[in-house]
């Protein structure tokens, strides 16, 4: 406990009222801890005992407890236990001695959030300090949207609190109550049908029916029988009267996807329609007057697609009477942490699972990839790694996050079989020859240098391994205790593994890419 400064790492700010409790026996200890939270910019207070603790948590319950497993009047454990029958949301990181790999689990599995091992170097207090805090802000965020008095079409309560799904809420809550046609546009995954959704839940048309057509998945001989439906026997298969989307949608609101794939021939159709208000079944000799209100989505640009005269002009404007662009999840990644908690208690409801959420190396994997299917690909990628999620502190860590495809991955993230070498060695296309060889021994054969195969072999592993050490520590900031549980390895095995590889005890970032000696 040797660095006074604060390492920024990748869980983000914490709350910037969070009140933490230090319980520790030793006067020393609780010193350390105070001041590396006022550092922080946090509130703290401090207990001696186990009971002492318990009491200040009656009084003034904290955003954090970090307490110490031996205590002089009750075990850190019944501690622990007796926070939990208090409050369960109260989070708590237990300090183990020296590393015991049992205590750790056992904290864990007794619901603590995570813990710290002594010795332990003052950037990983910071550290899981500021994940602890951002992670139940984010739960708490979640469970404040659960609980407000807004209506349950509120697209804050289904994509977020950032600005920009703020703006998206004023422009429904403007449109809504009119008749106006409205076009939703934006990417694919983007959440088009939850905007149109809660433009009809809060329209005077809420209580009649809200029918959702895809126009990019029928058939083009079949669009026009699926949008205003046939008669019996009006073309070959028609065994009975079908409705079509408008008459269903009558009184409510019919959803258009992707209209930019309907056929142009059946564009000046749907134009009348929607001037006329009356539909003509195939197969049928008189119109319907067809009460609606239409609301279309694309992911497409409808603009040049009138100038390359692939789409109607006067089709686009009867469409557009409004529109809402809903912007990718990459220009508001503000929003990933309440999108990630959302998915998650989804999953572990639908599972049956308890996994707590990403770890601080895939919060940054989340936060730094740029997520081309947005919100679609978020969820299916979460759900996926909850599936597959394991790991015994109920976190997910980067191998379960398969997100990057068709590009160049770092070790950490290569698939189980895969030789990781240096920075960017594996693709999808394979691992390159000259990586699996890696520096210096590619270089002694290439010399024609006598080396037999064991000491080849053992250098191209020792590389190996001291390259996947330097990628866990870049990836966690010089975390060690999170670098150990991302590889699998306990704190003392990590330790012993940096001294091996002549690994500074708190390297630099410049230091953790500088390329390997090859050297054990």
């Amino acid at each position: 406990m040797t660095n006074t400064n604060s390492l920024k790492g990748p869980a983000g700010p914490p709350q910037a009222t969070a009140r933490v409790l230090v319980v520790d026996d030793l006067a020393d200890a609780r010193w350390i801890l105070t001041n590396l939270l006022r550092i922080e910019g946090l509130e703290y207070s401090e207990a001696a005992s186990g009971g002492a603790a318990l009491h200040s948590i009656r009084q003034n319950a904290p955003d954090l407890v970090l307490l110490d497993v031996g205590l002089p009047d009750m075990d850190g454990f019944e501690v622990l236990a007796r926070i939990k029958a208090l409050d369960k949301a109260i989070p708590v990181v237990m300090i183990t001695a020296n590393g015991n790999t049992l205590d750790a689990v056992r904290a864990i599995r007794n619901g603590a959030f995570d813990y710290l091992a002594k010795p332990f170097h003052n950037q990983d207090v910071a550290l899981t300090v500021r994940h602890v805090l951002a992670e139940t802000e984010a739960r708490r965020q979640v469970r404040q949207i659960h609980d407000a008095s807004a209506l349950p079409d509120s697209l804050m309560e289904k994509m977020g609190q950032s600005a920009a799904v703020q703006g998206i809420q004023t422009e429904v809550d403007r449109v809504a109550a009119t008749n106006f046609s409205v076009l939703v546009t934006g990417e694919s995954g983007t959440g088009k049908e939850l905007v149109t959704q809660a433009i009809h839940a809060r329209s005077l048309r809420a209580d009649k029916p809200f029918v959702a057509l895809d126009c990019g998945s029928i058939p083009d001989n079949l669009i026009e029988s699926e949008l205003f439906g046939h008669e019996k026997g009006s073309f070959t298969g028609a065994h009975q009267a079908k409705a079509g989307a408008f008459e269903l949608a009558a009184g409510g609101t019919i959803f258009l996807d992707e209209i930019g794939n309907l056929p142009l021939a059946m564009q000046g159709k749907l134009l009348r329609v929607l001037e006329t208000r009356r539909i003509h079944r195939i197969g049928s000799t008189r119109e319907t007057a067809v009460d609606f209100r239409v609301v279309a989505a694309t992911n497409a640009n409808l603009l040049d697609m009138v100038e390359k005269q692939t789409f109607r002009g006067d089709l686009y404007h009867r469409l557009a009477e409004y529109t809402i662009s809903i912007p990718a999840l990459q220009d508001r990644k503000e929003d990933l942490a309440f999108l990630v908690n959302r998915f998650l208690l989804q999953t572990n409801k639908e599972l049956g699972k308890q996994v707590r959420g990403p770890n601080a190396p895939a919060w940054e994997l989340i936060r730094a990839y740029g997520w081309p299917g947005n919100a679609r690909e978020l969820r299916n990628q979460l759900r996926r790694a909850v599936l597959l999620c394991d790991e015994p502190d109920g976190m997910i860590t980067p191998r379960y996050l398969g997100m990057i495809s068709g590009t160049q991955v770092s070790c950490l993230q290569a698939p189980v079989g895969a030789v990781p070498g240096g920075s960017g060695c594996w693709s999808e296309a394979g691992v390159s020859p000259a990586c699996l060889l890696c520096d210096s021994a590619n270089e002694r054969l290439k010399a024609g240098a006598d080396l037999p195969l064991k000491d080849l072999t053992a250098r191209v592993v020792s590389q190996i391994e001291r390259s996947v050490l330097l990628k866990a520590l870049e990836v966690t900031q010089c975390n060690k205790a999170m670098a150990a549980r991302m590889l699998h390895i306990d704190y003392k095995t990590l330790h012993k593994k940096l001294k091996e590889h002549a690994i500074f005890s708190n390297p630099t970032l410049t230091e953790l890419r500088a390329p390997a000696t090859g050297a054990p």
